[in-house]
């Protein structure tokens, strides 16, 4: 059994923010961190004092968390980047809303002093003698110190204070991880209630020290236990009054934190078998459970419901037949061609959780190179009349403007190039399609062939493909690259518009070039012979795509799950330092790493592209290194240079590493490994919800079929589908009644309550 602590995050938009560049604007992005280890780096947005991000984050992490702290920074390109203000929000405040946070919240001014992180090492003791006893109080060491120096360090010293007396350590020089072993002794009285105060500083020769942070304990309690050791999280120094702030705008957010207790696999095993045995017999299933679930599941939960069950009948290998269930379902109720698969059912919301899940290295294939060609030209394109703008476009030769018939022959042009480029890339790429993608859609087309035939519904079994693959998978890439992982950066404002004019291209060829989509916007005609042209690439890519046989799609699947996939890809640059002393240089070499289950491994050319920034390498690493039963406890965040650790400047070479080893805190990515027995948790939790609704259903039903009650005791196995689900509700709420109850699972810390 273990605690399992996720944080759903969408950094929205901000608004009114100030202005901290000379032209009256700011170049926003947004750095999340969770107790002051940075995580999350969005996207810069240029030139704006009301940034958009839309960024959706899944972060899991240790159920012994403090805080998630959102901090709006401008980016400069000359100097550091200016910290405009944060947003803090405390576990206990997340708690408090089990529906998550949403709404705006204003910025606040980010104050030095409460700006801390790191842990100390103290040991306390209450030392009685014949006179009078003895307040002994040893500074042992520090770890994680925040960084105060230019050279990435701080100069560390300790001051403890307690009744009016201040005592200091010495100070270790250019170090996040000093060791003092330094003990201090104070006159206690019986009784006495000051607090012992210890603060950690960052030495400067001619600025003023920088504070660290504190920690403030009550001698009071110390009485009664004599003697305690151990690690305390520094506070911040919240004993000044905040000066009154200005107007530093206000940050959107959606934050949701939940908190899983997830049971053993042995658990959860009666109601995955009883989902995957509705899901095996089909429509002919006598219980028909999963369309309950989906008549009693709201809008707001379809999505995370469809991801659950989803990731559960993938990890079963039923997801082909999961879907296969949903396209039956949503055909049986469907009357009317044009609306199929066009609402927000479990079907579309599961085929899309499918395609992400299974088909995005595919798309990456697919679009990058076309992606990356549109950020890299830049040009300007407009089809629309209306908004052509002919200063944006400059001079076509030297003497003259060009015209406004020339900018939109030019922009058909380009869009013309890259909707050709995409369509030939697609078609191309049938073998490099995962082969459950292809059956899926096999399953697909077939299932609404069947339900839809004659000659007038010829095109709708290529239109249901496309409204999946191109409607809700290609085009919202093409739109917002950044969100799939396309690029690491949103677009600018002309980039977007090219890319929006792609996506409605894209869109025009997937609806099969019906004139419904025509009429829409006569000014996209320019484009049509590409569009009737793809539209034939397009059904003959979809029938060579479909056409897929049993034994196909196994060897294709076995070839696939003997190659070790990669967790993580791309281009890491590697710091390399010449010589000693203040004239030393420094290099950086380019190399492309790719992580797997089984090693990392790097070289000098690039087998792919992907987003590969430092936070997620870190989380990559973790993920791949959560089952390594060799994982040490702690190491050295430094090197051994000359005759020492450089970060905690120790002389052994075998010492046991200065800070511990972080491995609880990952970013959720679309090829994370499934978890098994969370999707069980979180599915289980969703049909508690709707327990109330079933049982009602039940009686409803037992009272039509004259059966009886829903059997509770042990031993009990009832027929009926829904009484079996609802047993084993039952026996998982059991479950987790008789499961040791207690707090989170805490990091080494200090046994002691500490002083507010």
């Amino acid at each position: 059994m273990a605690k399992r602590s996720s944080l759903s995050i969408r950094i929205v938009e901000g608004k009114n923010l100030p202005a901290k560049d000379i032209t009256g604007s700011s170049d926003p992005y947004c750095i999340v961190k969770v107790d002051n280890e940075p995580i999350i780096r969005t996207a810069t947005v240029w030139k704006t004092l009301c940034p958009f991000w839309g960024e959706e984050y899944q972060v899991y992490l240790s159920p012994s968390f403090h805080a998630v702290a959102f901090y709006v920074m401008d980016e400069d390109a000359l100097s550091r980047d200016d910290v405009i203000g944060k947003v803090c929000l405390t576990r206990d405040a997340l708690a408090a809303h089990p529906k998550g946070f949403s709404g705006w919240a204003h910025l606040a001014e980010v104050d030095p002093d409460e700006e801390v992180q790191g842990e100390i090492h103290l040991r306390l003791e209450v030392v009685r003698g014949t006179q009078a006893c003895l307040l002994r109080c040893s500074v042992l060491e520090a770890r994680d110190l925040a960084p105060k120096d230019r050279n990435g360090a701080s100069d560390p010293f300790v001051r403890v204070r307690y009744n009016g007396r201040t005592q200091e350590t010495s100070v270790v020089k250019k170090s996040c991880y000093p060791r003092w072993n330094e003990t201090f002794e104070f006159e206690l009285k019986e009784g006495a209630a000051e607090a012992l105060c210890v603060e950690a500083w960052d030495w400067d020769l001619v600025s003023r020290n920088d504070f660290l942070g504190k920690v403030v304990v009550n001698v009071q309690r110390l009485w009664a236990a004599q003697q305690e050791e151990g690690w305390f999280r520094l506070q911040p120094d919240q004993s000044k009054s905040r000066r009154e702030e200005g107007n530093l705008g206000s940050l959107q957010l959606e934050v949701r934190l939940r908190d899983e207790t997830v049971l053993p696999s042995s658990c959860y095993q009666p109601l995955v078998q009883l989902l995957c045995r509705e899901v095996k017999l089909g429509v002919q299933g006598p219980g028909q459970l999963i369309p309950l679930i989906e008549e009693m599941t709201s809008t707001e939960c379809r999505q995370d419901v469809a991801t659950n069950l989803l990731k559960l009948f993938l990890g079963q290998g039923l997801a082909k037949d999961f879907l296969d269930l949903l396209f039956q379902l949503e055909l049986g109720r469907t009357s009317e061609a044009n609306t199929l698969f066009r609402s927000n059912s479990l079907a579309s919301k599961s085929m899309e959780s499918f395609l992400k899940v299974a088909g995005m290295r595919y798309l990456h294939g697919v679009l990058g190179p076309i992606i990356n060609k549109v950020f890299e030209e830049k040009k300007y394109v407009e089809l629309d009349p209306s908004k052509v703008e002919v200063k944006d476009v400059g001079c076509s030769g030297l003497h003259r403007p060009q015209t406004e018939a020339e900018v939109l022959e030019q922009s058909a042009q380009t869009l013309r190039a890259h909707l050709g480029a995409l369509l030939s890339a697609l078609s191309r790429s049938v073998r490099t399609c995962p082969a459950v993608v292809r059956a899926t859609f096999r399953q697909l087309f077939r299932r609404v062939r069947e339900r839809f035939p004659g000659a007038q519904h010829e095109n709708l079994p290529f239109i249901a493909v496309t409204s999946f693959l191109c409607l809700r998978f290609f085009s919202p890439a093409i739109m917002a690259p950044k969100l799939f992982h396309l690029r690491e950066r949103h677009a600018d404002a002309r980039t977007s518009r090219t890319l929006l004019l792609l996506a409605k291209a894209v869109q025009n060829v997937g609806n099969m070039d019906m004139q419904t989509s025509r009429a829409k916007e006569a000014w996209m005609e320019p484009l049509q012979p590409t569009v009737r042209q793809g539209v034939a690439q397009l059904k003959d890519f979809i029938t060579k795509l479909v056409d897929i046989e049993e034994k196909e799609e196994l060897d294709l699947q076995r070839a696939l799950s003997l190659q070790a996939p990669p967790v993580k890809e791309g281009p890491l640059f590697i710091h390399r330092t010449k010589g000693k002393g203040p004239l030393m240089s420094s290099s950086f070499k380019k190399l492309h790493f790719s992580l797997t289950t089984e090693a990392l491994s790097f070289a000098k050319t690039p087998s792919s592209k992907s987003v590969n920034e430092l936070n997620q390498w870190l989380s990559a690493l973790r993920k791949v290194s959560i089952n390594n039963s060799g994982l040490l406890g702690s190491y050295h965040p430094g090197i051994f240079r000359g005759d020492k650790w450089s970060c905690c400047h120790q002389k052994d070479k075998t010492d046991l590493g200065c800070d511990k080893t972080r491995s609880r805190v990952t970013l959720q990515e679309w090829n994370d490994p499934l978890d098994h027995d969370l999707e069980a948790q979180l599915i289980y939790q969703h049909l508690l919800g709707l327990e109330a609704a079933l049982r009602e259903k039940h009686q409803e039903l037992s009272a039509g079929a004259g059966a009886g009650s829903v059997p509770t005791g042990p031993g009990e196995a009832p027929e009926d589908p829904l009484a079996q689900l609802l047993q084993v509700l039952h026996d998982l709420r059991e479950a987790h009644a008789s499961s040791p109850a207690g707090s989170p699972p805490a990091e080494p810390t200090c046994l002691l309550p500490l002083q507010t």
